[in-house]
């Protein structure tokens, strides 16, 4: 290498001619619309260069639509200069800055003045857009004072700035610095942080030299973007003389290429490696801010590219007309309309890795207060540190798309390949790309004015070349959920599920509250109403009850209480009617034993207890006394059960075999007859003995009326044994066994044997009682 500082590409700032600022007035008059007013540091005087260089468009590029809105807006535009004096065109650019202020307050108010406002621009035209970063603070001041005196007339303050300004050209103060980068532009960190990965689209889009419309209803804004856009090609602001009109080509035509290099010297490495790419040759515009009345220049056949902005809605309706790719600053959009550049700008994994690095930087060192500053006051995430990162990306991109050619003109000798490479680099920076790169005018440029082994100057490898890892996916996807603000929709999703979620569960509360009251209301309305219906139940049924039985429902137990007593005395006179009947029947017995039909009955002599009653004291004493002792018995038993069972009546079949399976307590009273039944009814507790006679006639107990054997003894009566001459289980009356009353037939009776009536065993007190009786009763 040599030591000697080496020749570098001539451009146009040393072949570009000399310019002095210009400062002019553009006014909104309310019937000719805007208009230039007045030029200061045209010369000679009375010079207008408006007319003189054609520059009809001037006052709508310098009044941009929609500034009436803002109290201060400022537009960037681009004016073509043409070729005189035998020199060729090139580009000016102009800065203004758009104030307005109320007509009222004009110490001096002319007549042209018919609105309610006064809008006015000051505009500075200068050969380079360098300056501009420094100028527009300038100029903002001296607009603002001018509008502070009230009175448009004295302009001697704008013609003191435009002679400052030409003193600092005159001086060469604006062109010392010139070699260095002067950044015009939106802050790079806001122009990351808007658009994230998608910076790294848009400036492979600007390499592509397609059709980039830019929209947004902020002019300043929308312009500052594209001069950040355009100042990340490092070298091109200090480049842009071609820029203004699609005829210009001076950049190539005074391009020369380069034979050595200092690589101390950051210009000289620039300019060897063929940078910058001149991304506005001949057939390209750039318009920073573009009015309605430059369209046909963008539907000119002559231009095949241009990077241009509008805030005029009216050009988005026409959108795939005029533009290739728009970015909509409004809506934070880019809307790719051409097939071929969406596959060609496809971000790579290496080149998604790679921005995304540069973006977290920028998010990591965020600051509200001073967005282009980063909050730790260092190097990393700051405007040159992503500068340098975009510079470092576009010398990777050189360098490998050379050594691709390098790769296809030696395919086959190995030998004239990289070791240390493997594969083809430029793939990492996306296969379509780089084949739509290498058609377009700026790379033909930079193809043919650099040296073709570029890449033993810088590695031909992508700064962040390397498969996919999984820090790539977890990048990628926390990327894409802050894109998609999930955290903050989710986090007001769920604050709202909240609200909704505490109304819900108090209306619920309010509703179950309300419906318990209304049932526990309704409950207790049932409750009273059952209540009084029953209380009117019983005061019907007391007075009815009462009208019935003649008396007052306090009688109702008095009444109760002789009813008892004359079922009992019922009961009294069917018993008696039953021994009466009983004793008619053992009479005619006793006369047909004693002598053939007398009607006198003999008087007994003894009497047999139960226990030695075996068959030895024949004759119808013995029969009667037995007859009596279960008459007794009978008395006795439902003496007993009258107690359990008032008024009732039962008529039990003396043949039904079911009898004998009732339980004891419920067998009714049964009388063996000849005819199978005998009718009863339960038994007061009046003894049979002191119950009247009645006059019911019962036909005699007969011996075909006698239950079965096996038929265990119980309920009232007892069961009559089927047995003549044995007794059973027969004791003495001491109240703990059966009492047993044997009747003794005659000979010449008819019915054979004896019948032996077996009760259940009766307490010791009523067996006493009705031995007693049934002894008093045969004495007398």
């Amino acid at each position: 290498m040599s030591s000697s500082v080496p020749p570098t590409p001539t451009t146009a700032a040393s072949a570009r001619p000399h310019f002095t600022p210009l400062v002019c007035i553009v006014d909104f008059h309310h019937a000719r619309g805007p208009e230039v007013e007045k030029w200061f540091g045209a010369e000679p005087e009375g010079f207008d260069p408006a007319v003189e260089y054609d520059w009809g468009l001037l006052p709508f590029m310098a009044l941009s639509d929609g500034a009436h809105a803002l109290t201060e807006d400022f537009s960037y535009f681009t004016l073509l200069k043409p070729a005189e004096d035998g020199g060729a065109g090139t580009s000016l650019f102009g800065i203004s800055c758009t104030r307005q202020m109320d007509a009222s307050l004009l110490l001096n108010r002319p007549a042209e003045v018919t609105r309610s406002t006064v809008q006015k621009a000051v505009v500075v035209i200068a050969d380079s857009p360098q300056y501009f970063g420094m100028l527009r603070e300038r100029l903002s001041v001296v607009t603002k004072a001018w509008f502070a005196q009230r009175e448009f007339t004295d302009v001697e303050i704008l013609k003191r700035f435009q002679e400052s300004l030409a003193d600092e050209k005159e001086r060469g103060l604006m062109s010392e610095d010139e070699d260095r980068d002067q950044y015009l532009g939106l802050s790079l960190r806001e122009l990351v942080r808007e658009f994230k990965w998608q910076t790294l689209v848009l400036l492979k889009c600007c390499l592509l030299q397609p059709k980039m419309l830019f929209f947004g209803t902020r002019c300043e804004r929308l312009c500052l973007t594209q001069f950040s856009l355009v100042s990340l090609i490092p070298g091109l602001l200090r480049n842009l003389q071609d820029s203004a009109g699609p005829e210009l080509n001076n950049y190539e035509q005074n391009l020369q290429q380069p034979t050595s290099l200092r690589t101390s010297d950051r210009n000289s490495l620039l300019a060897y490696m063929g940078l910058p790419l001149q991304i506005f040759p001949k057939g390209s515009l750039f318009g920073p801010y573009t009015p309605l009345q430059q369209l046909d220049i963008l539907a000119d056949f002559g231009t095949k590219s241009y990077i241009v902005g509008s805030t005029n809605s009216l050009l988005l309706q026409q959108k795939d007309r005029y533009s290739d790719i728009l970015i909509n600053l409004d809506e934070g959009t880019i809307n790719i309309t051409s097939t071929s550049l969406k596959a060609a700008l496809q971000l790579s994994t290496p080149d998604r890795r790679w921005i995304d690095f540069i973006t977290q930087n920028v998010n990591d060192t965020w600051d509200e207060a001073n967005p282009g500053r980063p909050k730790t006051m260092g190097y990393v995430g700051s405007e040159e540190f992503i500068r340098v990162q975009f510079e470092e990306y576009l010398l990777s991109l050189i360098s490998s798309v050379k050594y691709h050619n390098h790769l296809a003109k030696h395919a086959n000798n190995p030998r004239m390949l990289l070791p240390y490479i493997e594969g083809d680099p430029s793939t990492d920076f996306g296969s379509d790309f780089v084949e739509a790169w290498s058609k377009t005018e700026n790379y033909r440029i930079w193809n043919s004015h650099t040296d073709s082994h570029l890449f033993d100057i810088v590695e031909p490898k992508h700064p962040c070349a390397g498969g996919l890892t999984i820090e790539d996916v977890q990048r990628r996807i926390t990327q894409q959920v802050q894109d998609m603000h999930w955290d903050e929709k989710l986090a007001q999703g769920k604050e709202a599920l909240g609200r909704n979620l505490a109304a819900g569960k108090e209306k619920a509360s309010n509703i179950f509250n309300k419906l318990y009251a209304d049932m526990e209301a309704m409950r207790e309305a049932q409750r009273k109403k059952a209540e009084e219906a029953r209380i009117e139940q019983e005061k019907a049924a007391s007075q009815q009850q009462a009208e019935n039985r003649g008396g007052s429902p306090d009688s109702t137990a008095s009444k109760t209480t002789q009813n008892s007593q004359a079922a009992a005395q019922s009961v009294g006179s069917k018993a008696g009617a039953f021994v009466n009947s009983w004793a008619t029947w053992a009479g005619e017995k006793r006369r047909k034993a004693w002598g053939g039909g007398s009607s006198t009955p003999p008087t007994p002599t003894t009497v047999s207890p139960p226990e030695s009653s075996n068959g030895g004291g024949g004759g119808w004493t013995s029969g009667w006394v037995k007859n009596k002792n279960r008459q007794s018995q009978m008395s006795t038993r439902s003496t007993t059960s009258v107690d359990g069972m008032l008024e009732k009546e039962t008529k039990t079949e003396a043949r039904n075999p079911t009898y004998s399976r009732l339980p004891e307590e419920k067998q009714p009273l049964a009388a063996a007859g000849n005819r199978g039944s005998v009718a009863g009814s339960s038994i007061s507790g009046e003894s049979l003995f002191d119950s009247p006679v009645a006059t019911r006639q019962s036909r005699p107990l007969s011996q075909e009326s006698v239950i079965l054997e096996d038929q265990e003894p119980g309920g009232i009566d007892g069961v009559v044994s089927s047995s003549v001459s044995e007794e059973k289980k027969s004791g003495p009356m001491n109240g703990n066994g059966p009492l047993v009353v044997k009747v003794a037939k005659d000979e010449g009776s008819d019915d054979e044997g004896i019948q032996e009536a077996q009760k259940t065993p009766l307490p010791s007190r009523v067996a006493a009682d009705e031995a007693a009786k049934a002894q008093s009763a045969w004495e007398r």
